[in-house]
């Protein structure tokens, strides 16, 4: 009877009690086949075979603790790599440019009569004036960046209609007449770029058409003629030019044209000998413009 209970409490318990027992050590079974049934020659009591449930079971805990974090571990993390972030391109200031500019110039004259009419005299102050006015025209050139700095060559020309007088301090009757027609700069420039900004410097050589008369001071009749002149000088100046889209850009220049003294003779309606003056000049030049560049890199800089 007792031998029965034991095998019905095996039955139950017999794969807790593996895993206790390779844990503990602590039972040992035998086993024989008799009339093909087993025999065991230790009867367990219920205190050790509970003894050995819980060691099972607490084994089975520390297991699956261990072996939790560890599978976790094992599993890579599911994520997606980010996208790259975007990154502005560099306005690039390189290659030809065509455009046009429009403004205002003021042209400042001083005339010395040097020979009356009757042979040479002292140089005798007749005075000076503004001939100001309109300017159009258009420009051509190339520019290269390296990294901020810009460099460039430039060929401009304008049309102009400066105009000014003053009466002469020799003789009140007369009043002296200037005009400035057109203009024209050859400069290099030098600037620095801050991505679509672009300041820079300008220098080189410029050239004026000059026409100039002498009138009637009371009624305005003409009543002799300067040679035409195309004088020769430098000039320097400085810009600021904006790029507000691929390949067009706007901007704002300053030009002062430092013009050489020059000898003028006058010759009345008749075809006399009228007089000789020198007259020495200086204009200045504000302009606006836009340029259309092509030529440079196809893609921007970054």
């Amino acid at each position: 009877m007792r031998g029965g209970k034991s095998s019905i409490r095996w039955q139950c318990f017999r794969r807790v009690l593996r895993v206790g027992d390779s844990i503990s050590g602590a039972f040992d079974l035998n086993f024989g086949q008799q009339q093909g049934r087993y025999e065991t020659n230790y009867q367990p009591n219920l205190e050790n075979c509970m003894k050995k449930i819980l060691l099972g079971a607490g084994a089975i805990l520390v297991a699956v603790g261990i072996a939790a974090p560890a599978s976790a571990a094992d599993i890579a993390p599911r994520y997606r790599p980010a996208p790259p972030p975007m990154v502005a391109a560099i306005y690039d200031w390189s290659g030809f440019y065509i455009g046009a500019n429009g403004g205002w110039g003021s042209s400042h004259k001083c005339w010395d009569l040097t020979n009356d009419g009757f042979g040479p005299i002292s140089a005798f102050r007749e005075g000076c004036h503004d001939a100001t006015g309109g300017v159009a025209g258009g420009q051509i050139g190339y520019r290269w960046q390296t990294g901020t700095w810009v460099w460039g060559l430039e060929g401009q020309g304008n049309w102009a209609d400066l105009r000014g007088s003053n009466v002469s301090q020799f003789d009140p009757f007369f009043q002296n007449r200037s005009r400035i027609d057109a203009f024209g700069l050859l400069t290099g420039q030098v600037g620095w770029a801050w991505n679509n900004v672009l300041l820079y410097f300008k220098g080189g050589a410029a050239v004026t058409g000059d026409r100039f008369d002498v009138l009637r001071t009371f009624d305005g009749v003409l009543l002799a003629t300067g040679e035409d002149q195309t004088r020769w000088g430098g000039t320097a100046g400085v810009g600021l030019e904006f790029g507000f889209a691929p390949g067009w850009s706007a901007g704002v220049e300053y030009n002062h044209l430092f013009m050489q003294d020059k000898d003028v003779r006058f010759i009345d309606t008749r075809g006399v000998f009228f007089g000789t003056d020198r007259i020495r000049q200086d204009v200045d030049l504000v302009t606006v413009r836009i340029n259309y560049r092509w030529g440079g890199p196809l893609v921007g800089r970054y």
